[in-house]
């Protein structure tokens, strides 16, 4: 889940910057493109993308399912045109639902994408990072995500400077979005925003939200 699905203009939301939204949108279509970003499904509730990369470190999962470093993984990416607008006043049980029902939409459709594909059989762990403000912000919505089969997984403390740098830039262009769309949102604590890794095993996934064999429903609505 990371964070350039996030720059492409939305018609429910007024840009404080309109100019920058515009060269943002281009920016983000570069980088899907540069790293393969897909879309898996054609629901209109899928609130998810996927790109297929090597796991960048090894992990192992409460159920036993192992993934070695430079193993290819499913990596989620937010589709921002596809998540519900969020209220201006701030979060609703309304919203809420909404948004829990579009990500157990999101997670049927990836396990009906990934069994419709022979190619993608070696894939055994899908993979997440939650961005938040603080560690304790990124943790409450990691413990919202676990309701789905999704764990976390701590990061070392010395991560390579390249990784490091990269997140930097992450941030640099999440708050680029936050000004360009909402520049009273803000915060001077954007540029230390941190990643929370969420995991969930395929194993898992065919359990709660799919089985083996089933045909993706591109254009299946709700």
């Amino acid at each position: 889940m990371s964070v350039w699905d996030s720059a492409k203009p939305q018609a429910h939301s007024p840009h404080s910057h309109p100019w920058l939204a515009e060269m943002l949108y281009t920016l983000d279509k570069r980088l899907q493109r540069r790293h393969a970003v897909f879309e898996y499904s054609h629901h209109p509730a899928c609130v998810f993308r996927l790109e297929i990369s090597p796991a960048p470190r090894p992990v192992v999962l409460r159920d036993g399912t192992v993934a070695r470093a430079g193993q290819r993984v499913a990596h989620l990416h937010f589709w921002n045109e596809h998540i519900p607008p969020f209220p201006r006043n701030g979060a609703t049980i309304a919203w809420a639902r909404r948004m829990q029902q579009a990500i157990a939409t999101s997670l049927r459709e990836l396990a009906r994408y990934l069994a419709s594909q022979p190619d993608l059989d070696d894939i055994a762990v899908i993979h997440g990072e939650v961005p938040s403000g603080t560690r304790a912000q990124a943790e409450k919505l990691a413990r919202i995500m676990a309701h789905y089969g999704f764990e976390a997984v701590a990061e070392p403390a010395d991560l390579p400077i390249g990784q490091r740098l990269h997140r930097l830039a992450e941030n640099i262009l999440i708050s680029l979005i936050i000004f360009a769309q909402n520049a009273g949102a803000l915060r001077l604590d954007t540029l230390n925003r941190v990643r929370l890794p969420i995991y969930f095993s395929r194993r898992l996934l065919n359990e709660k939200f799919g089985a083996a064999g089933e045909k993706p429903s591109f254009a299946e609505v709700a």
